[in-house]
């Protein structure tokens, strides 16, 4: 799905050339494009939303239909649908869902729309209930589709499934091999010995799998908190209805649904512990999006740490030589960027605004609902898919890379820091001594040493010796 709706004037092209069919709802009649799948309430919402060219991402339609087929089974276990109808509305699902009907010709609605989703809810009950109809079955969006249901309860319902489905499936499975690419990266690396740096100037040496080692941890710890959270994205709001009371559905609804569609996905959904909560409130989103916004940093550090290490070749650090991939300058021949780290801190700067959207948007519950919920669902599907899609494409840099060893070595041999490791045998002033002559001549710590203290060569090649010093 390209997430980019029909424009205005396509759709007033469509019109002016009466390529239209007449629907009618509570307001009376619209005029529909012709082979529109949808009806009068969604090409009232296409045209009164016109603030961008955005529409819902396909996967959150997807579980709204997904919503909708469940219920519908739900509904008729409770014998409050006929199992014709049942039947009728299981199928236009799975028809939408398995040809492809999930576009935006078909989902036509902007993101930025009424607060509750309640256009995207109509758009699904008129998609489901046009297909559903046929000449001796009358599918009604509202009384059938919609049966115990509501915008309110069923947008948040989308986001939490949408969240706990990315979470489970995709974004954990690309974290975990994130993790195991650095480790086996750090681990091939356990030989090779670098210069530190803190305030971007010289420390002391560490291997490079011990740095390494700070980029895995980092990443187990942002999976640790997207493990975690999953039990609370996963509540459900449906059954809620209106407000929270479950008014228009029946009282077993909440449950049933819960275990129907838990069953149906193999993921872990469950009724939320208060649906008054979850409708009025998008806390989870916050707190999904807050690891999100935590992995970020992390895939920033990384992302620039590698930049840092690949730059040059001649006048940078030069540490590291990342695959070439493509050219990098279309005026300068030979010339190679970091052009996946470079993406990735773009993906991760995204999310961080996301997180700002969400935080404001998930501030919007007043009183008994959240009024900002299109735009909480976009931002966090982007954010979702971001993390994902950004966690692969470093692991294959990081895969790939290789480390420049004998410039690091040679690099090494000039690090007056070293120093610091005779500071116990001849004092911090002396050692400070030592580093500041090794300086002004160009010289090496040792020789330097040699010359000013009563340590014998061979003693301070033990003391300082790079790898002892890790």
């Amino acid at each position: 799905m390209s997430n980019r709706k029909p424009s205005a004037k396509t759709l007033a092209n469509s019109k002016n050339t009466q390529q239209y069919r007449i629907e009618k709802d509570s307001m009376g009649e619209m005029k529909v494009p012709k082979d529109a799948l949808y009806a009068a309430q969604t090409q009232r919402a296409v045209e009164n939303f016109q603030i961008s060219p955005l529409t819902l991402p396909a996967d959150f339609i997807r579980q709204v239909i997904l919503i909708k087929q469940t219920a519908a089974e739900t509904n008729h276990q409770l014998g409050e649908l006929s199992k014709t109808k049942s039947n009728a509305i299981v199928k236009a699902t799975k028809q939408i869902l398995e040809k492809g009907l999930i576009t935006a010709d078909n989902f036509p609605v902007d993101v930025f729309q009424t607060g509750s989703g309640t256009s995207t809810n109509m758009n699904v009950n008129e998609v489901v209930a046009h297909l559903a109809s046929n000449s001796r079955t009358k599918v009604h969006p509202n009384d059938d589709v919609n049966m115990g249901q509501s915008s309110n309860d069923v947008i948040p319902t989308a986001i939490s499934m949408m969240a706990t489905e990315q979470l489970v499936k995709h974004l954990t499975p690309a974290l975990n091999n994130l993790v195991t690419i650095i480790k086996a990266k750090g681990k091939s690396l356990k030989s090779v010995i670098k210069t530190g740096r803190t305030h971007l100037m010289d420390a002391m040496p560490l291997s490079m799998q011990q740095e390494l080692s700070g980029w895995a941890y980092q990443i187990q710890l942002s999976l640790k908190n997207i493990k975690n959270i999953v039990p609370q994205v996963s509540e459900l709001a449906q059954g809620g209805t209106a407000i929270g009371t479950g008014i228009n559905s029946s009282a077993k609804f909440r449950t049933q649904f819960a275990k129907n569609l838990k069953a149906k996905t193999g993921l872990p959904y469950k009724k939320s512990g208060n649906a008054f909560a979850s409708i009025a409130g998008q806390d989870a989103s916050v707190t999904a999006s807050g690891a999100l916004n935590t992995l970020a940093t992390a895939l920033m550090k990384i992302s620039n740490d590698l930049r840092w290490m690949n730059s040059g070749p001649v006048s940078g650090l030069g540490e590291v030589k990342l695959k070439a991939i493509q050219p990098g300058s279309s005026i300068m021949p030979g010339k190679v960027n970091p052009v996946i780290p470079e993406a990735v801190t773009m993906a991760a700067a995204q999310i961080m605004g996301n997180h700002t959207s969400i935080t404001v948007g998930a501030q919007s519950g007043n009183f008994q609902l959240n009024v900002m919920l299109p735009m909480i669902a976009y931002n966090l599907h982007q954010s979702l898919t971001l993390a994902t899609k950004a966690s692969l494409q470093i692991a294959g840099t990081i895969k790939d890379f290789e480390p420049n060893a004998d410039y690091l070595e040679q690099q090494l041999s000039k690090n007056a820091i070293l120093a610091t490791a005779l500071a116990p045998e001849i004092g911090y002033e002396k050692a400070s001594e030592v580093v500041y002559q090794a300086r002004r001549e160009e010289r090496s710590i040792l020789e330097v040493a040699l010359e000013i203290t009563s340590l014998s060569r061979n003693q301070l090649e033990k003391i300082l010796d790079p790898k002892k010093l890790t």
